[in-house]
């Protein structure tokens, strides 16, 4: 019996093996043609069970309560029955030595999906499991994974408990480990891109194309903003004011309240949080830029407004709040502006944003 007993989870019944397949595709983007190659691939992986270790860090285990909450699709199912999730010390049967022994068999066979959530302590004393240093744990099993998954912020560059001042020198698995990982941030991952990225991995049997911050482009290619279902009341210059008045209850822009969809790279608005139902800035709150390397400080003062920001194609023209959306609006009117807002905030980033190509601006 798996450690992870399969057995709590009901079978996967035809019709949710073949929408799950459909789910994945759309999420891919590679369009319902392919779901015979992703079924295909699942049954494969049905048959021989890849193997699957999460290992916890130095979190708050957030990103697992997203996917054992996940219903649409339901990531559970996928982990538990067409995969072999060997190790999770949060929803696994056995505890203290027994863990311990299932762990270290793993590790011998080698040849696993090493999934990793949390920060990584580089500091001797500071994060220590079975009397080891998360570092060395860490280090063991990513050299003997085939794969190597970094989920939520934590883990892929050290998250809420990487914040100044960092005591304990907490770094993304990337850094810590000096491995190549597919970074899949967020804070707590969403359990559609997990999906869609194992999937991808028993499809194609090898690593996605990635960002400069090893994010899979397919997910993080284009900005909060670009995808917001409120970004015409940006381009009209209509903003929420304050929360609680009628530029709130309207669903005008949150950008005056501290939105950072402007700076953050990922597709909430597609594939959203709680069964697909919604996400922050549909919800009412400003995005707080979490899919991004150091979200916690660079961005704080959640309801903040972002800085002046540079307008591409307005050369010399930069604008606050209060008069960046009508100046947007209208050189979107003309053509010119491709993005509505740029890519780069002055004194924000010292990191170069992934490279994308511009959107055609509307007619």
């Amino acid at each position: 019996m798996d450690t992870c007993d399969p057995s709590v989870i009901q079978a996967l019944s035809r019709r949710d093996f073949l929408r799950i397949c459909g789910t994945t595709a759309a999420l891919l983007g590679v369009g319902q043609t392919a779901v015979p190659r992703i079924a295909e691939a699942l049954e494969k992986a049905v048959a021989r069970r890849p193997s699957v270790v999460w290992l916890n860090f130095a979190s708050d285990t957030g990103c697992t309560e997203a996917l054992i909450k996940a219903n649409y699709p339901n990531v559970a199912q996928l982990i538990l029955e067409t995969l072999s999730l060997d190790y999770n010390e949060t929803i696994m049967a056995a505890a203290g030595v027994q863990s311990e022994e299932v762990l270290q068999g793993a590790l011998k066979r080698g040849d696993y999906i090493l999934i990793i959530e949390g920060a990584i302590p580089t500091r001797k004393g500071y994060g220590m499991i079975a009397r080891r240093e998360m570092l060395d744990i860490g280090k063991e099993f990513a050299a003997k994974a085939k794969a190597v998954i970094a989920v939520g912020s934590c883990a892929t560059w050290g998250g809420v408990p990487a914040g100044d001042p960092n005591p304990a020198r907490l770094k993304g698995v990337r850094e810590a480990l000096g491995v190549e990982c597919i970074n899949l941030d967020l804070c707590p991952v969403n359990e559609g891109i997990l999906v869609a990225t194992l999937v991808d991995l028993l499809l194609t049997d090898r690593i996605p194309a990635l960002d400069g911050f090893g994010r899979p482009k397919i997910f993080y290619g284009q900005t909060i903003h670009d995808q917001c279902e409120r970004r015409a009341h940006f381009e009209a210059g209509r903003f929420v004011e304050r929360f609680g008045g009628n530029e709130e209850e309207l669903g005008y822009c949150l950008y005056k309240v501290g939105c950072k969809g402007p700076m953050a790279y990922a597709n909430c608005s597609k594939f959203r949080y709680n069964d697909r139902v919604s996400w922050c800035i549909g919800a009412g709150a400003p995005c707080i830029g979490c899919s991004e390397h150091g979200w916690v400080d660079k961005f704080a003062g959640f309801y903040e407004r972002l800085p002046g920001v540079k307008i591409p194609g307005i050369e010399g023209v930069e604008a606050g709040a209060d008069k960046i959306g009508l100046v947007a609006g209208a050189a979107t009117a003309v053509g010119i502006v491709t993005h509505a807002i740029g890519t780069t905030v002055s004194g924000r980033f010292k990191e170069k944003p992934p490279p994308e190509e511009a959107e055609k601006a509307p007619e």
